[in-house]
C-alpha cells in the first residue's frame, strides 16, 4: 500500500508547483484541488484546474509543446480535496477502467445539519439531472433518465447541531452526496443549492475529497491519496476525529 499525505513521487521537480502535490511520477499527478475552482472550462470563463495544471507541469519541467493531462474523475466547483490526474493517455485509459470496474475508491468528509437517524447506513436513490438548471432531484425508480445513486455513510461525531460524516461514494452521480443527504433531512453545511433554507449566502460548502484510492496504472501498486479539510469552522469542531482519518 502506497499512502501519500503530501509528499511527491519519484519524478524530480525542476521547480515548485503552485499546487499541493500529493503524488507525482511519470504517469500520474495527484494534487489537492483548491475550493471554488472549476475542474474543466465552463461558461464562466474562470481559470480551470485542468488548464492550470497543464501550465504548471509545462513550466516546472520546461516541456516544449502541449502537455497531456487526463481527467479521470471530477469534483464540484466549490469542493476541495484529493484528485488524481493522468499524465499519459495510457494511464488515463487504465484509470478510467478502474473507475468502471469499481476498483477506484472515493471517500469524502462532510458536515451536515442535524444527524442521520442511524449512525451508519447506505443510501440508494434514483437521481434525475436537469441540465438547464444544473440541479438534481430524487425521483422514483424507473423514471426515464434517472440513474441509480449509492453511498455509504458513517457518523464520526456531532456537535452544535451539526454532524461530521465520512462518505464512501459507490457511484459517481452529479451532486450525489449533496442531494442524497438533503433527501434524508441533513443538508450539507454551506450548500446553497440543496440547503438554502438553513444556510447563509456566502458560506463555503463543507464537502471535502479526503481519500482517492486506486491501483497504479503501470506498477499496479495500491495508491491512496489522503487530504484533510482546513481547520476552520465547521471542520474545527472535530479535530480528533479528523486526525484519525489521516492515520491509516
Amino acid at each position: 500500500m502506497n499512502i501519500q499525505h503530501g509528499s511527491a513521487g519519484e519524478e524530480p521537480y525542476s521547480g515548485q508547483s503552485r499546487f499541493e502535490v500529493l503524488f507525482e511520477d511519470n504517469h500520474l499527478l495527484g494534487i489537492v484541488k483548491p475550493v471554488n475552482i472549476p475542474v474543466q472550462e465552463d461558461a464562466t470563463g474562470d481559470p480551470d484546474l485542468l488548464t492550470l495544471l497543464k501550465e504548471d507541469v509545462k513550466e516546472r519541467y520546461n516541456k516544449p509543446g502541449n502537455v497531456y493531462m487526463g481527467l479521470v474523475h471530477r469534483l464540484d466547483r466549490p469542493v476541495g480535496g484529493a484528485m488524481i490526474f493522468a499524465k499519459t493517455s495510457k494511464a488515463a485509459s487504465r484509470l478510467s477502467e478502474s473507475v468502471r470496474t469499481h476498483a477506484f475508491r472515493k471517500v469524502y468528509l462532510t458536515v451536515v445539519h442535524g444527524k442521520p437517524s442511524a449512525s451508519q447506513g447506505r443510501l440508494v436513490n434514483t437521481l434525475l439531472k436537469d441540465a438547464k438548471s444544473n440541479t438534481v432531484t430524487i425521483v422514483r425508480k424507473g423514471t426515464p433518465g434517472g440513474k441509480e445513486a449509492i453511498l455509504d455513510y458513517t457518523v464520526l461525531g456531532s456537535a452544535e447541531g451539526f454532524s461530521l460524516l465520512k462518505i464512501d461514494l459507490l457511484t459517481g452521480r452529479s451532486h450525489q452526496i449533496r442531494v442524497q443527504l438533503s433527501g434524508i433531512g441533513c443538508p450539507l453545511f454551506g450548500d446553497q443549492k440543496y440547503g438554502s433554507a438553513v444556510n447563509r449566502p456566502g458560506q463555503q460548502i463543507a464537502l471535502w475529497s479526503s481519500l482517492v484510492g486506486f491501483p497504479h496504472p503501470v506498477t499496479k501498486d495500491d495508491i491512496e491519496l489522503i487530504s484533510l479539510p482546513p481547520q476552520t469552522h465547521p471542520w474545527s469542531l472535530w479535530p480528533q476525529q479528523l486526525q484519525k482519518q489521516a492515520i491509516r
